[in-house]
């Protein structure tokens, strides 16, 4: 049996959050079409509205759906076909989502990989899904030029972020950023790409149903080792229509703001696929600066935000615009991490003293489950909760050790069914199986480990992960994972990495290094930080790099973690 044959036996859930919901909201039904459907939909009944808003410049949807069947002529051209898997390692720029869409009518799936990734990261990312081909930004051209004979990879298509915008914005960013790269048989520019389908025929459609594969997103799981998320074109539909019916205020002619990048959950379904789902436009932001955020928001007057607390950090604190109106706003959100009752009452005063009547709200996800799943909106919110599960999504609190669900009130670990889980972890069958478990009740359960309480109306309490875990700017760093890369290098013996506060980011990593023997080298530290530069994601490199005779143990014999959080001493090493 299929795993997703068993979300369709009847079962009765204990649901306290349904009365918030109308019963048919609660039996949604897929229909059986594809991402690409959706926006060819879209198109067909709204034709003139703006898609897609990029730094100034407005794509309709007629636009938008032509820009997308000429790429998917080029990668035919290309030989792409169903079931290829092609990977997009670019910021949200249009041609990202003109390229997510392409391969969608293709059957082919894209792989969204962050474009600040180390090489090996890069290198470990095309080699573990095989993919046939990679779309980056120019600036990533030496890590790819050092690791691409090593991968599967055919061809590499190398562009700048400016292919949307008008002459003149062109003109500026390539006298300030000029684009030059290395000859390669293996790579080309966006631009011949597009050269190669001007005599192609139109690809003819062919429809992919709702169990296609379409997207695979990384995730840290639980353990924290990069694992490739793939996501079938239900969860995309299925997403689609619960935020609909949560957001309801929404229409056609409003937009959400794309902050949060498509290579995450929260960016690719939230800000950028749902609001295309149904006529509504997109805001997509290429890079983000904290100083500016007022100005940004003054300029592009979204109906939604979507980002981490760190984001509404920078709002707060910003004073660039006196008399800044936010009345346009109707739905503040904040997620990726814990939002503190401090800044929660913060960003409510600022949106009061500028005109919102909206109060900023909590939702919470993950990428094995395509973004959001539980979420505080309209009147269904209490302080301090997450909110409540989704129309259609099954939430439990179990106890980790017995699978039993707990009391109202109890906290233990958030585990969640719906029908758009992901299809599991591509070519890791034993991750799979311990993120994807068949409980008693014959349903399947993604377990996240995430702590949480439920209380007798459904709301739901983040507690904080089970397992050792740092977010940073709202980004998830294992350090684990960290740790295990540091501890490759040839000098060092140990390492632990840990938390410490920061005043913007909320939190950063810090690394205490044991050296090996005889290792008398006084530039470790920068040599260190260098090699995670090389072979980390730049969010993920330690802050600071402490080195230490040794490292502090509990009574288990297990390393001090707490102890570390706490310690500002200096290093101890010979000289």
């Amino acid at each position: 049996m299929n795993i997703f044959d068993i979300f369709r036996i009847k079962s009765k859930f204990i649901s306290p959050w349904e009365k918030y919901y109308k019963s048919e909201e609660l039996d949604i039904n897929i229909p059986n079409i594809s991402m690409y459907d959706q926006i060819k939909l879209s198109t067909h009944r709204h034709p003139n509205n703006v898609a897609i808003y990029f730094m100034g410049k407005k794509i309709k949807y007629k636009t938008l759906l032509k820009k997308i069947d000429y790429n998917a002529k080029c990668l035919k051209k290309l030989g792409v076909s169903k079931g290829d898997i092609i990977t997009i390692c670019l910021p949200n720029v249009p041609e990202a989502l003109y390229l997510v869409y392409a391969i969608n009518k293709l059957g082919a799936i894209a792989s969204m990989l962050h474009p600040m990734s180390s090489e090996t990261e890069i290198k470990q990312s095309v080699i573990s899904t095989k993919s046939k081909l990679l779309f980056a930004l120019n600036t990533l051209d030496k890590k790819i030029y050092n690791i691409i004979d090593e991968t599967e990879i055919k061809k590499c298509i190398l562009m700048t972020p400016v292919y949307s915008l008008n002459i003149f914005k062109k003109i500026i960013y390539t006298i300030r950023k000029p684009f030059i790269t290395k000859k390669s048989k293996n790579t080309t520019i966006y631009t011949k790409f597009l050269l190669s389908g001007l005599f192609e025929k139109k690809v003819p459609y062919k429809r992919y149903g709702y169990d296609t594969p379409a997207v695979i997103l990384k995730s840290g799981g639980t353990s924290g080792k990069q694992k490739n998320v793939c996501l079938q074109n239900r969860c995309f539909i299925y997403a689609s229509i619960q935020q609909r019916i949560a957001l309801s205020k929404l229409n056609d002619k409003d937009k959400a703001l794309a902050i949060m990048p498509n290579f995450h959950g929260f960016g690719l379904s939230v800000c950028m696929h749902t609001p295309l789902s149904f006529g509504a436009g997109t805001v997509l932001v290429p890079v983000f600066e904290p100083k500016r955020f007022d100005k940004l928001l003054n300029k592009t007057k979204p109906q939604v935000i979507l980002g981490v607390p760190t984001l509404y950090e920078a709002l707060v604190n910003n004073s660039n615009i006196d008399n800044l109106d936010l009345s346009f706003l109707k739905y503040v959100i904040s997620g990726g991490d814990a939002l503190s009752s401090g800044l929660e009452e913060k960003v409510n005063n600022y949106l009061s003293k500028h005109n919102s009547s909206v109060f900023i709200t909590q939702g919470y996800g993950l990428s094995e489950a395509l973004g959001a799943v539980i979420l505080s909106f309209d009147d269904r919110r209490k302080e301090r909760s997450i909110g409540i599960p989704l129309p259609g999504n099954h939430v439990k609190i179990i106890n980790p050790s017995t699978r039993e669900t707990c009391k109202f009130n109890e906290t233990g670990e958030i585990v969640i069914n719906n029908k758009a889980l992901m299809m599991g972890y591509l070519n890791d069958e034993a991750e799979t199986n311990e993120a994807l478990q068949i409980h008693d009740d014959g349903h399947v359960w993604l377990h996240t480990g995430d702590l949480g309480y439920m209380d007798e109306d459904g709301f739901i309490y983040y507690q904080g992960r089970e397992k050792r875990l740092i977010i940073t700017s709202g980004y998830n760093v294992y350090p684990s994972y960290v740790e295990s890369v540091i501890e490759t290098h040839p000098d060092v013996l140990q390492c632990t990495v840990v938390g410490v506060p920061h005043p913007y980011k909320q939190e950063v990593g810090k690394a205490f290094v044991v050296l090996k023997d005889n290792v008398h080298n006084l530039f470790i530290k920068t040599e260190l930080k260098n090699y995670c530069m090389k072979n980390l994601s730049k969010y993920m490199v330690p802050a600071s790099f402490v080195i230490r005779k040794k490292l502090p143990k509990t009574k288990m014999g297990k390393v001090d973690f707490k102890k570390l959080q706490s310690d500002i001493g200096s290093d101890e090493i010979d000289k």
